[in-house]
């Protein structure tokens, strides 16, 4: 089994609050011998560079192709959530939180919204800061590097990924919350069918401490007696299905957490969707523009 998050073995659906660790239940390579292996690129990173002979090549990175058939589609089929904790590496992570931190101190994050009107204040529920970003903008090419690295792992588990037939996805939705103990309490990314089917979120959180720090992001898979509690840590890659399968919450954060989501969209419920919002639009005599949901989760 992948080693937890606090150095010990397990699977992270075993037990109610167990950790989820880099490798989730599975090899990269499957064999059963390789469950009790560090993480090639968790923890022990640090560890291991100091016992490598001087002028020995680091570790490296796991092929994308093999990474998308021989670990995430393996874990999506078998538990709907997957974990690969040093996705990108330390220094193209760090390009990324720069960006990231720019564009929370030059002002550009605004209150999350959500997508159903409700009589209550979206604080109350969500209490992040957003800014949505295609990648293209000035100041953002490190984030455009990480959704062009999500977008090629998808795209290699293409159909095999839950029989869908991905074809597009949200912008990138950048995400603060302050660290002023505010969380987002359970709630599922896509409950009415709105296209979105494969969430991905990419964590950006130093010397994160979740028994100081709080901020875990907790999923309640559908039909099992579990809770799968994910650490934001930095250069985590999180995945799983969008729908009423993964019920999920952000226990509040106490410290600033940043992460970044993207949601892909099934080509046929999205289609679905997008028709039947432009037939609402008709009846009410109004525009017909792009389903309120392209970009805007719950």
């Amino acid at each position: 089994m992948g080693r937890d998050s606090q150095g010990g073995e397990g699977c992270p659906l075993e037990s109610e609050g167990a950790a989820v660790g880099g490798l989730l239940l599975l090899a990269l390579n499957g064999h059963p011998e390789t469950k009790r292996r560090r993480p090639e690129n968790g923890d022990s990173e640090g560890e291991e560079a100091a016992k490598r002979p001087r002028g020995e090549p680091a570790h490296q990175p796991v092929p994308i192709s093999q990474l998308a058939l021989d670990y995430v589609l393996p874990c999506m089929d078998l538990y709907g959530i997957c974990v690969k904790d040093g996705f990108l590496g330390e220094a193209l992570g760090a390009q990324i939180l720069a960006e990231v931190e720019a564009l929370h101190l030059s002002g550009k994050l605004r209150d999350g919204q959500l997508v159903s009107q409700r009589m209550v204040p979206s604080q109350s529920i969500r209490g992040d800061r957003v800014a949505w970003v295609e990648g293209r903008e000035p100041g953002c090419w490190a984030i455009g590097a990480l959704m062009a690295r999500v977008d090629e792992l998808i795209q290699h588990c293409a159909s095999k990924l839950g029989g869908y037939d991905i074809k597009g996805r949200t912008k990138a939705m950048v995400a603060c919350y302050p660290g002023n103990g505010m969380g987002y309490v359970r709630h599922v990314d896509n409950p009415h069918g709105d296209g979105r089917c494969v969430t991905c979120i990419y964590y950006l959180n130093r010397q994160w401490d979740s028994k100081v720090h709080g901020g875990i992001l907790q999923i309640y898979p559908e039909g099992r007696p579990v809770v799968a509690n994910i650490e934001p840590i930095f250069d985590r890659l999180l995945i799983f299905w969008s729908d009423r399968r993964n019920p999920h919450e952000v226990k509040p954060a106490f410290a600033t957490r940043y992460a970044i989501t993207v949601w892909y969209f099934d080509a046929k419920e999205r289609a679905k969707a997008k028709g039947k919002h432009q037939r609402a639009m008709a009846q009410k005599g109004g525009p017909s523009p792009e389903a309120q949901t392209s970009n805007s989760p719950t």
